[in-house]
């Protein structure tokens, strides 16, 4: 199966839970609502595809080529993108909870507006420029991950671990930032208006509790 050439193929709602796709040609394929679960994707080109309603959960898509793909109502809860390069992608509405391995991955100018990235691993991702407004990061480990300019407005970041994470000119807008940790974290240029600061341990390794309720001043 490896080196198999289905680009453009329209694949819509077909069953391949657990197939072997490894490297495989699916750039541009048609994979709207397609059982994926448990199926071996590590290094395919799934680059333009529509994997929108897709069923992925399980899936593993470590080192595969996800740029510019639409993944909108996708299930990828349990799946393994490490490495995995998802620029540009569309992923608004997206689930992907349940521990979802993200570490490493290209999310830049990725789409996860309102997606479901709680307990996501998202360890040093590449999350600059990613619209990730509305987006349920509870639990998520964000530690090291580049959020230069990404649009957190109104996401949910409470219990996130954000150390060391690169958060400048970031809109946190109404972010939720309950019982996060920002351990040296860069903000600079942050947008902080509204944000929710609650046993929030501040980029200088503060707490909010003891700031007046605010890491605005400890950064």
């Amino acid at each position: 199966m490896a080196g198999a050439n289905w680009r453009g193929k329209d694949w819509c709602y077909a069953r391949m839970g657990g197939d072997n796709l490894s490297g495989v040609d699916l750039s541009n394929a048609n994979l709207n609502g397609v059982d994926l679960s448990n199926a071996d994707l590590s290094g395919t080109d799934l680059s333009g595809a529509d994997l929108s309603g897709a069923n992925l959960t399980g899936a593993d898509l470590s080192n595969a080529d996800l740029s510019d793909a639409n993944l909108t109502g996708a299930d990828l809860r349990r799946a393994n993108l490490t490495g995995a390069d998802l620029g540009g992608a569309n992923f608004a509405d997206l689930m992907v909870a349940n521990f979802a391995d993200l570490m490493d991955a290209n999310l830049s100018n990725a789409d996860l507006s309102n997606a479901d990235l709680s307990q996501a691993d998202l360890m040093d991702a590449n999350l600059s420029n990613a619209d990730l407004t509305g987006a349920d990061l509870r639990y998520a480990d964000l530690s090291g991950a580049n959020l230069t300019n990404a649009d957190l407005r109104r996401a949910n970041l409470s219990q996130a671990d954000l150390r060391r994470a690169n958060l400048t000119n970031a809109d946190l807008t109404a972010a939720n930032l309950t019982n996060a940790r920002l351990t040296n974290a860069d903000l600079t240029g942050a947008n902080l208006y509204g944000v929710t600061w609650y046993s929030t341990t501040c980029p200088d390794g503060t707490n909010s509790d003891d700031n007046g309720d605010t890491c605005k001043y400890n950064l």
